[in-house]
């Protein structure tokens, strides 16, 4: 149980990978963060002390952290997809959940994050990029009519928009989302369940979530999932340091309604759902990986016979202007790279095997083709040289807090170089004189 006599701290999860974690807990040190850990999961914090709101942090402007809801990181943990999988996150933007799928699948995985409305999609495309998620791509479909073959996601997110009335501490305009006024966002959840489903694989896993406290989106949703569309509800237990309320209808035993008040954090619902069919057994994990198995191999064999992906490959005079501008791809997920015009972007592997020919989507965005250079995106840290004769290295944080408000570090002689911070690169800065700046100005 929380201590309701203190208001609970913002909480976040470490977005880095393990090896740049020390580089995160310093940057946050150094502007005076202090936070403890949640017991649910050990990437998960929430802040004692916060001098300024977090979001302006460089530990966040760098995508080291992401500040979140602890009950938003419960979708992507309970729907558990396997190390190496491909997931489909139905409704992405803002992409808190897609970027926690990335770092759950790691490199040889795949996620997709869909996301109908044009503003939204470059809030999700824009999370994505700051977190360095390197696994994503991005579409951008009704997800009740999303154009993907059907039968083929071994795992599925689906947190559709609902009226938000776990949320009221943060968003009071929510309480307009009652009674008949939420009802075309109860078609719609129904008509999104039902895509899901169809695009789901015999023994996948379906996690439907919300953040509103509403039996009419939340449970009744489910029990109608399980009677018209055939799904298997797989039970859920709280997670350390949540508490659930009893289900508002009878039957439904497994579902986890999150107390908000209790746990400290927003009101959620979760169930988790499998299609029957090969691949499924009682052990939500290891029957996931095994679904998922079963999936990666049929698309790595699609792959092999799949037409090539829209953009073409790079000609040796781009591959030189890549390398003249030190950018290193050796690092990234399997895939190619592809030119869209001025912009370079990755094409995963297994987006190939999954995505149908001539669907539209996007992948990660590695840099912009300018004059015949290659401009490289400064935020990516994978692609960042190894060169220590490029390297400039920060004293503080505040340094590099500096640095972003357009201040100057001394430059290599180099014709770009590369921000250090205990040992670890930060991102890439442009080279003006004998001044380093920050790249993305």
């Amino acid at each position: 149980m929380i201590d309701s006599s203190q208001p609970p701290g913002r909480t976040f999860r470490f977005a880095c990978p393990p090896q740049d974690m020390p580089l995160a807990l310093a940057l946050l040190a150094g502007q005076g963060y202090a936070f403890e850990p949640e017991p649910f999961w050990p990437l998960a914090a929430r802040l004692t002390a916060e001098p300024r709101p977090l979001g302006s942090s460089v530990a966040n402007f760098f995508g080291f952290i992401h500040v979140q809801d602890k009950s938003s990181m419960l979708p992507p943990l309970l729907l558990a997809p396997a190390r190496g999988a491909a997931v489909l996150d139905l409704c992405a933007s803002p992409g808190s959940k897609t970027g926690q799928l990335a770092q759950l699948v790691g490199p040889e995985g795949f996620v997709l994050g869909n996301e109908p409305g044009g503003a939204r999609l470059e809030t999700l495309r824009r999370t994505l990029e700051r977190v360095n998620a390197l696994p994503c791509a991005t579409c951008s479909f009704p997800g009740q009519e999303a154009p993907l073959a059907g039968g083929r996601w071994p795992f599925i997110l689906l947190d559709p928009p609902c009226s938000g009335l776990g949320t009221l501490d943060k968003h009071p305009e929510a309480r307009r989302w009652q009674g008949a006024r939420a009802q075309p966002l109860e078609r719609l959840q129904r008509d999104l369940l039902a895509r899901a489903s169809a695009l789901l694989a015999p023994g996948g896993v379906l996690l439907y979530s919300t953040c509103t406290t509403s039996p009419a989106e939340n449970e009744a949703q489910t029990a109608w999932a399980l009677d018209a569309l055939g799904l298997e509800l797989e039970p859920l237990a709280p997670p350390p340091g949540f508490v659930a309320r009893p289900p508002a209808l009878p039957g439904l035993d497994g579902v986890l309604p999150v107390d908000g008040d209790a746990s400290g954090a927003q009101g959620f619902y979760l169930a988790r759902l499998r299609r029957p069919g090969a691949g499924a057994d009682p052990g939500p994990a290891d029957a996931a990986g095994a679904a998922d198995a079963a999936g990666a191999a049929d698309a790595e064999a699609e792959a092999c016979a799949a037409p090539p992906p829209r953009g073409r490959l790079l000609d040796a005079a781009e591959t030189a202007a890549c390398a003249e501008a030190g950018a290193e791809f050796t690092r990234l997920p399997p895939g190619e790279l592809r030119r869209f015009g001025d912009a370079l972007f990755l094409v995963h592997r297994r987006a190939r095997g999954l995505l149908p020919p001539g669907l539209p989507w996007q992948g990660l965005p590695l840099g912009r083709f300018q004059a015949g250079r290659f401009r490289p995106n400064p935020r990516l840290r994978a692609i960042l040289p190894a060169d220590p004769a490029c390297a400039v290295h920060a004293d503080s944080a505040q340094d590099i807090a500096r640095l972003l408000t357009g201040q100057a570090l001394p430059a290599p002689r180099a014709p770009f170089a590369v921000l250090h911070f205990q040992g670890r690169p930060v991102c890439r800065l442009a080279v003006k004189g004998s001044r380093a700046l920050w790249a993305g100005r």
